[in-house]
């Protein structure tokens, strides 16, 4: 019997919160780990891109993307207070228990973009499931190209992992281009939308043997894309997540469900090429 409990991919593990970090209004980031260290080092084997279904007791589950690069050494989950259960897991205090199971989905190939030049686009917290990646590509820095982040967010205050960016911007053959909607009397830099970083004296974005990663809101997700396929970029260079409630995770319960395909297994990880295919509207 304790074999089959073991196996049963519905049954969410408990985990010990260790530290709580406030990030920007409403966002706080939960580092946690499991009591048995076996269980923490095979769940750190993750892709980027993946993603976990978290548990607080009492509250509910909902499903966050994996904001660590499986090269760190801790695990944690990044998240924006938006309901009754994330509104629980923001009153967490260290010491606090929660549940986690996964990880789930395909998750972006990094393997298969060795060699290659990176461009990441973010706007606002679509910078958290992008973060796995950038880190993983600083750890394995010999193996990729130019590396490159654009990202955004409405004021400066918005602004995700400053003080990371702040360490990236150090890394050989790496640029990171900021802007923001709204300045305020500190913001020295761009403003205007994330696009508007592409035309700025010095920048230069290569087409050839690039991958781009886009992650924000709709409406700067399509006016990205429209920019960046202006400057020649094909539909397969783009590669973004879906955003689904993925209530089960295993692809059993439909509710992710698009065309024939469903995001918590199929994705969350897609090319633009196959985003159309599922009829997705751009």
């Amino acid at each position: 019997m304790s074999e089959t409990v073991l196996q049963n991919v519905y049954l969410p593990k408990t985990v010990i919160l260790d530290r709580v970090v406030d990030e920007i209004d409403e966002v706080k980031t939960f580092f946690w780990r499991f009591e048995d260290k076996q269980e923490q080092e095979a769940f750190r084997k993750f892709m980027p891109g993946q993603f976990a279904q978290v548990t607080i007791f009492g509250a509910g589950e909902f499903p966050a993307s994996l904001p660590p690069s499986p090269t760190e050494s801790e695990v944690f989950f990044t998240i924006r207070k938006v309901g009754s259960v994330t509104a629980a897991m923001h009153a967490l205090k260290p010491g606090d228990r929660f549940a986690v199971r996964g990880p789930y989905g395909n998750g972006f190939p990094m393997e298969d973009f060795y060699g290659q030049n990176l461009i990441f686009v973010a706007g606002g917290i679509g910078l958290i499931p992008l973060r796995s990646c950038i880190v993983y590509a600083l750890h394995n820095r010999e193996r990729f190209q130019k590396v490159q982040v654009f990202y955004g967010a409405r004021t400066p205050k918005d602004l995700m992992y400053v003080d990371l960016l702040k360490e990236w911007e150090k890394s050989a053959g790496f640029e990171c281009h900021l802007t923001v909607d709204r300045k305020d009397s500190t913001w020295k830099g761009n403003v205007g939308v994330v696009g508007s970083l592409f035309q700025k004296s010095g920048v230069e974005l290569p087409v050839e043997n690039t991958t781009v990663f886009v992650c924000g809101p709709p409406v700067m997700f399509r006016f990205v894309l429209k920019d960046l396929k202006s400057m020649g970029f094909q539909d397969r260079q783009m590669v973004s997540t879906l955003e689904r409630y993925m209530k089960c995770g295993v692809g059993k319960c439909g509710h992710c469900c698009i065309g024939v395909a469903y995001v918590c297994v199929d994705g969350p990880v897609f090319n633009l090429e196959q985003i159309k295919k599922l009829g997705e509207e751009i």
